[in-house]
């Protein structure tokens, strides 16, 4: 019989005791008991909107604060426009509260590149994104153990899957040229989603649209979440010129 949901989380919970997670993923031994004062402080800044309408909200408000600071002469300046635009509808959770714990209501499976910076480009605070990253934005195994972790213990709802324009780790899986043992290991999964014919643009939607029909293959605890209904996973594509996140048919 396959375990249930609770049994799962049991053992991640054990696990986690077990590694001693509970010191860098504070609550993850204890994940259970949160007492009420501190998760109201925790999602304080919990959206009206369903998690994935929220995200376009927000991405909405960063893009014309995006095109604001490309108009702006200097670095100065552009910091300013995005910083103004950012206390648009933005919402920040008490530091006290965040060293306690955290109640992220979307989680975001992204590159590691430094084009992507998650709270800027959704118009969140701390502690409202649970972020994965790895070049590629392939379901690696620690991303999807971190992701199984995230949707168990915090209660996530959505999982993004977002690729972006110009990925290097793409590029990479495209290319002829001699890559190190651990980088032909990164693009083995990116090779796997490519379509024939495709160029970088559609490369990259489409190894994001790979990555996110493989955490349900590979977790079956995301797999039951999904078709219960209690998790949804959405592929998504970042314009860095534009600011904006589209989002990509499942």
């Amino acid at each position: 019989m396959a375990p249930s949901r609770r049994e799962l989380l049991e053992k991640v919970v054990f696990l986690g005791a077990a590694l001693g997670f509970g010191q860098c993923w504070p609550g993850l031994a204890q994940a259970a008991v949160v007492d009420g004062d501190l998760r109201a402080q925790l999602e304080v800044c919990k959206p009206s909107l369903k998690p994935l309408q929220q995200l376009i909200a927000g991405n909405q408000r960063f893009m014309k604060a995006w095109a604001a600071a490309g108009e702006a002469e200097s670095p100065d300046l552009r910091m300013q426009a995005l910083q103004l635009a950012y206390g648009d509808g933005g919402c920040e959770i008490k530091p006290q509260a965040l060293a306690k714990g955290q109640r992220p209501w979307a989680a975001v499976l992204t590159c590691a590149d430094s084009r992507v910076p998650l709270e800027w480009l959704f118009n969140t605070g701390d502690g409202e994104l649970f972020g994965v990253r790895s070049a590629g934005n392939t379901a690696f195994n620690e991303g999807v153990a971190s992701l199984e972790y995230a949707v168990a213990n915090l209660d996530v709802p959505l999982i993004m899957v977002l690729g972006h324009s110009g990925c290097g780790a793409v590029t990479a899986a495209m290319a002829d040229a001699m890559l190190t043992p651990l980088l032909e290991d990164l693009v083995t999964p990116i090779r796997a989603s490519f379509v024939p014919g495709n160029n970088l643009t559609e490369a990259i939607k489409s190894n994001a649209c790979y990555s996110a029909a493989q955490l349900p293959k590979r977790s079956e605890l995301l797999r039951k979440a999904q078709t219960s209904g209690k998790l949804k996973i959405q592929p998504a594509y970042f314009d860095i010129e534009s600011g904006q996140v589209s989002l990509l048919l499942v």
